[in-house]
């Protein structure tokens, strides 16, 4: 079979479990949970792919891989099912050499896909993480990266240097290249975070993950040992500055804060405004949301097929959801296909998919000026039986 060469191809990290998530993901693979009404996670990076002029994709699962197969597909709501471009699903697989099963670390399920990029000859790869919330044009990176004749490009973001303990950090001399990488240090020299988005010369990279692979000791690991090991040997290493939103999603609060960010006249994180970089997603055909004449919306996203006959203040309303006559759901994310009956109220939480909050129930509550965020959650197919309260920070 002949496969075409590419400048870039991209490698989409997407197989992590996403226990920070709790409830979320014991059904769902985290690229594969829902955000913003009526995307997943995974639908960012993969939107990033296509308004970057990146034609190839491989996603890389491994945790709870089913659904989230079946919501790629063949790559068509991303316009990734041409001729000559691919979203390629890319699990564990046995190896006739042993070395295989599953990924070990991230350069690891790199380094099990060596066969899939050398199909396409690619002069750089973009590598990718399945669980971030941003728009991002690749394509001004690897420019960047190609004009400055590096091995290796990072990209960063300043975040406060309270936070920085929590990141890969890269201290960089005036012109932006690479001197040290410090892996979550105690004690940070600088404020550039890693964003986990690397571009690497393919050759390059190659011959350090067949190197890494060889290394009893090693962590398989891109921030624990790849760009290490690439500084230590020589290579030139850019950092390319990010200032546009950029959020890990992995927790809970992390989580609840993104789909709030997306709300008000001027939210933090606008999906509406941006007709150059659309975020494309797999959608079922619903009918447009009934809005009932007794219901009251403030500030907030119903996404299509659902029915709203109550209150809805600051919240996230995700495909085909019922709010019943009299419900309050505020400062809330509800994700799809899930039910609040009459008279149920919801605060500062998220439902999962499929959740049910019977009638006269309670789930979670307000916060207190001074307390820190308690976010309740239930769980895929969760039920919160009738008149009964689930309180602030509690899980089902």
């Amino acid at each position: 079979m002949y496969f075409q060469k590419k400048r870039v191809i991209a490698m989409l990290l997407a197989g992590g479990q996403g226990s920070r998530l709790k409830v979320l993901t014991e059904k769902t693979a985290k690229p594969a949970v829902p955000f913003g009404g009526k995307y997943r996670i995974i639908d960012f990076p993969l939107s990033n792919c296509v308004n970057s002029g990146i034609d190839t994709v491989g996603i890389l699962t491994q945790y709870q891989p089913l659904e989230l197969n079946e919501y790629i597909g063949n790559g068509q709501p991303w316009g990734l099912n041409k001729t000559h471009s691919c979203a390629q699903v890319l699990p564990p697989y046995e190896r006739h050499d042993k070395k295989s099963g599953w990924y070990k670390g991230t350069a690891n399920a790199i380094y099990q896909n060596i066969d899939f990029v050398d199909r396409f000859d690619p002069d750089y790869v973009v590598i990718l993480s399945g669980d971030h919330i941003y728009k991002m044009d690749y394509a001004a990176m690897v420019s960047y990266h190609e004009k400055h004749n590096a091995s290796c490009t990072i990209a960063v973001r300043n975040v406060p240097l309270e936070e920085a303990s929590r990141f890969g950090i890269l201290n960089t001399n005036p012109d932006n290249s690479i001197y040290e990488f410090e892996e979550k240090p105690p004690v940070p020299k600088s404020t550039n975070a890693s964003m986990g988005i690397y571009c690497f010369n393919w050759k390059v990279l190659r011959d350090a993950l067949l190197a890494d692979e060889e290394d009893p000791k090693s962590s398989n690991d891109f921030g624990k040992n790849i760009i290490p090991n690439l500084l230590n040997a020589g290579h030139k290493m850019m950092a390319y500055p990010f200032e546009g939103y950029w959020k890990d999603v992995g927790t809970i609060d992390s989580l609840w804060e993104a789909n709030m960010e997306l709300l008000g006249k001027e939210p933090a994180f606008d999906l509406r405004g941006d007709e150059r970089f659309k975020i494309a997603a797999r959608n079922s055909a619903l009918p447009s949301s009934y809005i009932d004449e007794k219901a009251k919306i403030v500030n907030a996203f119903v996404a299509e097929g659902s029915e709203v006959y109550g209150t809805v203040k600051h919240s996230i309303i995700s495909t085909g959801c019922t709010i019943g006559e009299g419900a309050l759901v505020e400062d809330s994310v509800v994700m799809p296909g899930s039910v609040i009956e009459a008279g149920a109220i919801v605060r500062n939480a998220i439902l999962g998919e499929d959740s049910k909050v019977g009638k006269n129930a309670v789930v979670g509550g307000a916060f207190a000026p001074d307390e820190k965020k308690s976010i309740s959650v239930t769980s895929k197919g969760a039920v919160v039986e009738a008149n009964t309260v689930l309180r602030p920070g509690d899980m089902l």
